[in-house]
């Protein structure tokens, strides 16, 4: 598989890299439902062997889990794939999660994500949200400390604005950020893409797929076999009105990919692709064979018409 340069670091990933926010399973706010660690493992190992270079983990997917599932995957493999994994997320006992940025907090979940996946160094760490605004750049300072002792190799955020982008560069330059990009969230179209380039800020697009509604399987019946420990069923997106209008943008797309000879999601993740500043997009796997249907995304072209068709099933959505 091809790489591309992250932004101004000496990386090189590949246009997909894996996502393991599913692997972290239900039992918390943001799940996804039961998981099996098994499973998982095998999935990373899968990833690695299509060629995916890089792995992209949080400390609170599954509040500690999906972090010490990679790791366990990392200990059985001799050449180790890329991990980023982010900071900021925390959690109370109760499972009660609560933003912090706080320089002694930021120490303390380096160390405990290291541990979790049993490496001594994070090649890409990241702040997860840019929360509490006011703690931004005492978070970030924190993250350049690591960075200067060793203990991360290339820094970056997640979810922040170009106005945030603006107050902590001059602590120490963003390597990248990761963003949400789909073609139904475009919203870094608005100014992110450009400052990113302007900056020499690698970009790292997550959820593509849009939590797997542009992946053509979406039905009704589909949203509402979601498991009740889905976060999914409180996203707007998965709901009426929306849901009918995800569902005809499907059937558009599922026509172009069958004309392509590809699936909807490898479709979906070339649409973020062809933006010349977007280095990966990240896409979320949890059982061993599903990468098959979309790892073809990080390879196909699409050209100018079909750019075009898919502008205007868009604009049908509305």
């Amino acid at each position: 598989m091809k790489t591309r340069k992250l932004g101004d670091t000496p990386l090189r990933l590949t246009p997909v890299g894996l996502g393991t926010w599913a692997i972290g399973g239900g039992g918390w706010k943001f799940g996804w439902g039961e998981q099996s660690d098994a499973d998982s493992i095998r999935t990373v190992h899968e990833a690695v062997d299509a060629g995916i270079n890089w792995i992209d983990t949080a400390a609170v997917y599954g509040l500690g889990r999906s972090e010490e599932v990679v790791g366990r995957a990392l200990k059985e493999m001799k050449e180790k794939p890329i991990v980023s994994t982010k900071c900021e997320r925390c959690w109370e006992p109760d499972g009660t999660i609560v933003p912090r940025l706080k320089r002694a907090s930021i120490r303390q979940e380096c160390e405990d994500s290291l541990r979790r996946l049993q490496v001594d160094v994070m090649d890409m760490y990241q702040i997860h949200w840019p929360q509490p605004d006011e703690d931004i750049e005492e978070g970030w300072s924190a993250v350049a400390e690591l960075v200067k002792e060793g203990k991360v190799r290339h820094a970056g955020v997640s979810n922040f604005s170009v106005a945030q982008l603006r107050r902590i560069q001059p602590i120490h330059p963003v390597a990248f950020l990761q963003p949400p990009y789909s073609m139904l969230n475009r919203g870094i179209e608005d100014g992110l893409l450009a400052f990113c380039e302007e900056h020499r800020i690698g970009i790292i697009s997550y959820s593509p797929m849009q939590k797997g509604l542009l992946t053509g399987k979406v039905t009704r019946a589909w949203a509402a076999a979601l498991p009740a420990d889905d976060h999914r069923r409180a996203d707007p997106q998965f709901g009426e009105p929306l849901l009918s209008r995800n569902i005809a943008l499907n059937e558009g797309l599922s026509r172009i990919a069958a004309r392509l000879g590809v699936n909807v999601g490898e479709v979906a993740i070339a649409w973020v692709l062809r933006q010349p500043a977007v280095t990966s997009a990240i896409v979320g796997a949890r059982r061993p064979g599903q990468l098959a249907a979309t790892v073809g995304g990080g390879s196909l072209e699409l050209d100018a018409a079909t750019l075009e068709e898919i502008e205007g099933l868009l604009r049908a959505r509305g």
